[in-house]
């Protein structure tokens, strides 16, 4: 009988049939596709880190024996350990270290380097690939958390989608409940209706969710397809191919049909707590609770106000869960928008605003000494070149003496106070990371003009600073002076550790650095030498990087065809004798512009599709929720509410339906925002013109018109039918 029933239901109901197919089918198809894309777009970031950086997670510097890898690797749970020979030195050796289980290299690697007899600065951890897998330094108050917030907003939007295909289940079993009622009446067990609901759920159900997750698969490869087309010419980006696992499928069919089995539960179980008595006097209508007031509604409104008001509150758990659907929809919207926006506005102060006027061209001499660099009158000579440094770097360490601490510093405890770990002391002194930058004699002279120091060949200038991380942020430092600049000499050692050093002459003191596209690390005391300088004392502080750069400054206000014939003629003199890559400034600023405008277009339509899923969901509820009211609105116009109040109810409620997820919304994206920008320190001032207001604006005021829309329709619809058919009922009086 319940097949024949269940049959027959589907067969004369279209409508309702159909609704619950396409709700399924699309909420199956868009979790597919954020899933897959998502799981992509993770698999490209691991990828990528791998590809550039390599794919260790943890690494030991400072083995002294080849039986320490062999130490390292029977350790339970190492996978093993790689000597990286690019990194290791006569001295010393470095190993990269891979885990099995990642989740506890923070607990492991100090337990090693303590067996193999190092200090804890031994290890060192890949914090950018570990962050990939929400693995984060438990010591870091500040850990990278962008997978974190992909996360977050995935789950909101996967709630929206399970929430579409509960709500059309809800407003469909809803107006049967009348129909359920009579069923129990006469014999029929909460039992057997749940098994009649679960079989059409299962036979509505079941091939739009497979179709709907397959192409949601199709659509994912075909968007990344696209992805890969129009970042083909980017640099730095690498064709990675399309990924998708098993869990995945597993995962978006167990969500979908569980949601569907659960949606057509709740009808059977609040079926079963109600007599058939009450059932059938509900005969899908709504159950207007008078006693509850709407005391704002109706200030506002009248009387039109107290009976939306109080519709609104006979269905106000099916009206929760659409808010909340629509709600998250809207929330991961404007949270995405904003995120991003606040990325681009930190990625332009912290890169091309900092050095758009140090350089315009940059080559790069692959695996060349300065000193072995012979073409540094050939570059000066040629035309177009305004101003040329050559420069290469190397490592060293400095003594500090505790005296020679700087009374600024000093007042904050030390360095170590400040700086923790990073700094090391060593027989009564303070040993601290000496940066050198090797410039060629020419440009060295300048700098030494530049701040007025008397020119000489035979010192270097020190980068007196420190930043006091105690009293401000990395976005708006603070640097007071690391030393005392009562010093006339700099005691330079070998980073490998070894007894030699090199004694030179302090020149000068500056907190100004020389204008080279370079970021130095923080506690550390920079040294800039000339050519002449290092050629002296390189046997004392050992092997320099392996790379020569040069910078170039161009004549002022070049333009970009003129930077670019000015670099081929850099590139192709270079070249011919050197393995070289070059760069330059304004070529790489329209490149970067290319791939966030690339990025907005994606991010764009991704926040699209969460618009129209938030709309679909409350235009679908909204169509749903006024066919069940086609007796209530008869009796209201019986008693001589006019055509004209019935429409003044419908704008009230939809002003009402939509205006929740809004008022929710903006205040939730307003504490989003301050949280962002305090934890990037960005001035407010700054942040606020950066905001999309206007395409939030846009889609509140969406929000509002296609509620307004289904309710347009669907009232012309219960104002067309028959005053006579809406009052006739077979219910119980």
């Amino acid at each position: 009988m319940w097949k024949d029933y269940s049959r027959s239901f589907i067969k004369n109901s279209r409508a309702s049939s159909v609704s619950i197919m396409v709700a399924a089918f699309i909420a199956s198809l868009f979790l597919s596709f954020l899933c897959c894309m998502f799981y992509n777009f993770w698999v490209y970031e691991v990828e990528k880190i791998i590809i550039e950086e390599g794919g260790w997670q943890g690494r030991i510097t400072g083995l002294a024996h080849e039986e320490d890898i062999l130490t390292i690797q029977n350790f339970a749970n190492v996978e093993k350990a790689i000597v990286n020979e690019e990194l290791s030195t006569d001295q010393e050796t470095v190993a990269d270290v891979y885990f099995r289980n990642a989740r506890t290299i923070f607990q492991d690697m100090p337990l090693i380097v303590r067996q193999l007899g190092l200090e804890d600065d031994a290890a060192s951890y890949h914090l950018l690939l570990l962050s990939r897998y929400l693995i984060h330094d438990p010591q870091d108050e500040t850990p990278p958390l962008l997978m974190t917030f992909y996360l977050v907003v995935l789950l909101l939007l996967s709630l929206s989608l399970i929430l579409v295909i509960h709500n059309s289940f809800a407003v469909s079993m809803n107006a049967r409940v009348h129909q359920f009622g009579i069923f129990s009446s006469i014999g029929a067990t909460p039992g057997q209706i749940r098994t009649c609901l679960m079989q059409e759920a299962a036979v509505l159900c079941t091939a739009p969710v497979m179709v709907g997750i397959l192409l949601g698969i199709a659509l994912s490869y075909v968007t990344k397809q696209g992805i890969e087309i129009i970042g083909a010419d980017m640099p730095g980006r690498y064709n990675i191919n399309f990924s998708y696992h098993p869990a995945i499928f597993a995962v978006t069919l167990l969500v979908s049909f569980l949601t569907v089995l659960f949606s057509a539960w709740i009808p059977a179980r609040k079926l079963s707590r109600m007599t058939p008595l009450d059932a059938i006097r509900g005969t899908g209508g709504l159950q207007l609770k008078k006693k509850k007031h709407s005391p704002v509604l109706s200030l506002l409104f009248g009387t039109e106000g107290e009976l939306a008001g109080n519709a609104l509150k006979a269905q106000k758990k099916t009206l929760r869960t659409s808010t909340l659907s629509l709600t998250l929809s809207f929330l991961g919207f404007t949270m995405t928008l904003c995120f991003f926006a606040l990325t681009d506005l930190s990625t332009k102060y912290t890169y091309f605003e900092k050095y758009q006027d140090v350089w315009d061209i940059m080559a790069t001499v692959k695996n060349t000494k300065i000193e072995d660099f012979g073409l540094t009158q050939a570059l000066a000579e040629t035309e177009g070149v305004n101003d040329l440094v050559i420069y290469q770097k190397a490592e060293a360490l400095i003594p500090v003496p505790e005296e020679a601490i700087s009374p600024e510093l000093a007042s904050l405890g030390g360095p170590q106070a400040v700086a923790g770990s990073s700094i090391s002391s060593a027989e009564g002194s303070w040993l601290v990371k000496a940066p050198i930058v090797i410039m060629n004699d020419d440009a060295f002279m300048r700098y030494c003009e530049q701040l007025g120091i008397t020119p000489r060949l035979d010192g270097t200038i020190m980068l007196n600073q420190f930043w006091d991380s105690l009293n401000s942020n990395f976005r708006h430092r603070k640097m007071i002076p690391f030393i005392k600049e009562n010093l006339d000499s700099a005691v330079l050692r070998n980073k490998d550790g070894n007894s030699e050093t090199a004694d030179i002459p302090i020149l000068g003191y500056t907190g100004e650095a020389p204008g080279l596209r370079e970021e130095y690390d923080d506690y550390t005391l920079v040294q800039f030498i000339p050519l002449s300088l290092w050629e002296k004392i390189k046997e004392q502080t050992g092997e320099p990087q392996k790379d020569t750069y040069i910078r170039i400054l161009a004549e002022k206000g070049a333009a970009l065809d003129e930077l670019n014939a000015l670099e081929d003629r850099i590139l192709q003199l270079v070249s011919a004798s050197y393995e070289a890559e070059s760069e330059n400034r304004v070529e790489e600023k329209i490149t970067n512009d290319r791939i966030l405008s690339s990025y907005k277009l994606i991010i764009g339509s991704f926040c699209t599709l969460l618009a129209v899923i938030g709309i679909a969901n409350v235009f679908s509820y909204t169509l749903g929720f006024l066919r069940q009211r086609k007796r209530e609105l008869a009796q209201y116009m019986s008693v001589g509410l006019t055509p004209a109040g019935i429409r003044k109810l419908f704008c009230i409620e939809a002003l009402v339906i939509a205006g929740r997820p809004v008022l929710i919304t903006l205040p939730l994206t307003v504490f989003f925002i301050i949280f962002t920008t305090k934890a990037s320190f960005l001035e407010p001032l700054e942040v606020l013109p950066e905001i999309p207001v206007p395409i939030i604006a846009a889609f509140s005021l969406a929000i509002f018109a296609f509620v307004g829309l289904a309710y347009y329709i669907g009232g012309k619809k219960v104002l067309g039918c028959s005053l006579a058919d809406s009052l006739r009922d077979d219910s119980m009086a």
